[in-house]
C-alpha cells in the first residue's frame, strides 16, 4: 500500500516567544514492510534542521529559532510504501537489547490491579508469550473504552486510564506496556500514522511492540485490537509517549503556548 502523509503543527505564542528549541521525531525509517519513498520537513522562519539518531535509533531533527515571533509552523509531507508483515517488525535499527524495554516509567508503571489483570491472562494461557500478548490485546479492547481526543495531551498514566476504564490510544498503549513488563515481557511505545482514521485530527496514532522469543518484536494496536499492518506507518519508539513524542521542546520567555495539529493519511 502506498500512503501519502501530510502533517502540520502550528505553535502560537502569547506574548511572542523570544526563541524556541525543538526536537522532532517526525521521520520514518526503512525496515521490512516499510519503505520511505520521499519525505520533507519544512519549518517557518530562518531555521536549520540538524539530523541525528537518538538513543533509541529514531531519526530526529533539532532546531533553534530566534524570535520574537507569535507563530511557528512545522509542515511534513511524504510518501511511504507498506506491506503487511502480520505485526512482526524486522530490519529496524536496534541500539539496545530487548531487556532495556522492561524498564518502567511514571506513565507506564503498573499497579496491583494491572499486575493482577496480567497474571490472570498468564494463568489462562499456560506461559505462551505470544498467546498472552494477544489475550492482553483482546481484553484491553473489551474492557477499556478508547476515546481519542487530539486536544488532550498524553498526560494520563496507564494506572489512571485503567482505573477509569477509558482513554486514548496512548493511554491504552501505556496500560499494555505496564501489563507486559509486569510479566517480564519487554515492551515499547510506538508513535506513527494510521490510514483510515475518522477521528478529528486524522491519522496520528500510537501502539505497542513486545518482544517474543524466537519471533522478535511484534506490534499490538490496542486501540483497534489488531496487529499493525499495511495501514500503519511506524515513525518512532520509546519507553513511553514522551520518549517517542513527535515534537518536544522549550520556549524562551514566559506566556501562553498553544498548538494546532492537522494530519491527513491517504492511500
Amino acid at each position: 500500500m502506498r500512503l501519502r502523509i501530510a502533517h502540520s503543527i502550528v505553535h502560537r505564542y502569547e506574548p511572542p516567544a523570544a526563541g524556541v528549541i525543538q526536537v522532532l521525531r517526525l521521520t520514518p525509517r526503512n525496515h521490512e514492510g516499510q519503505y520511505v519513498i520521499d519525505w520533507r520537513i519544512d519549518v517557518s522562519g530562518d531555521t536549520r534542521l540538524n539530523a541525528h539518531d537518538d538513543a533509541f535509533g529514531n531519526l530526529t531533527h533539532v532546531f533553534a529559532a530566534d524570535g520574537p515571533f507569535a507563530e511557528l509552523s512545522i509542515n511534513v509531507e511524504g510518501a511511504v510504501e507498506t506491506q503487511n508483515t502480520d505485526g512482526v517488525v524486522r530490519g529496524t535499527l536496534e541500539r539496545f537489547p530487548p531487556s532495556l524495554f522492561l524498564r518502567d516509567t511514571a506513565l507506564t508503571q503498573a499497579d496491583d490491579a494491572i499486575r493482577d489483570f496480567a497474571l490472570d491472562l498468564r494463568a489462562a494461557n499456560g506461559g505462551n508469550t505470544l498467546a498472552e500478548l494477544h489475550a492482553l490485546l483482546n481484553r484491553l479492547h473489551e474492557e477499556i473504552i478508547c476515546e481519542d481526543d487530539p486536544a488532550r495531551p498524553p498526560a494520563a498514566t496507564g494506572v489512571e486510564a485503567f482505573t477509569h476504564k477509558r482513554g486514548g490510544a496512548h493511554d491504552l498503549t501505556h496500560i499494555f506496556l505496564g501489563a507486559a513488563r509486569s510479566l517480564q515481557v519487554p515492551a515499547r511505545y510506538v508513535a506513527g500514522y494510521l490510514c483510515g482514521r475518522a477521528e478529528p485530527g486524522g491519522g496520528g496514532h500510537a501502539w505497542a511492540e513486545a518482544y517474543v522469543p524466537r519471533l522478535g518484536w511484534v506490534g499490538f494496536d490496542t486501540a483497534n485490537c489488531v496487529c499493525p499492518a499495511e495501514a500503519h506507518v511506524r515513525v518512532a519508539v520509546g519507553l513511553d509517549a514522551l520518549g517517542a513524542a513527535p515534537v518536544r521542546g522549550t520556549r524562551y520567555g514566559v506566556g501562553q503556548e498553544s498548538a494546532a495539529v492537522a494530519i491527513r493519511v491517504d492511500q
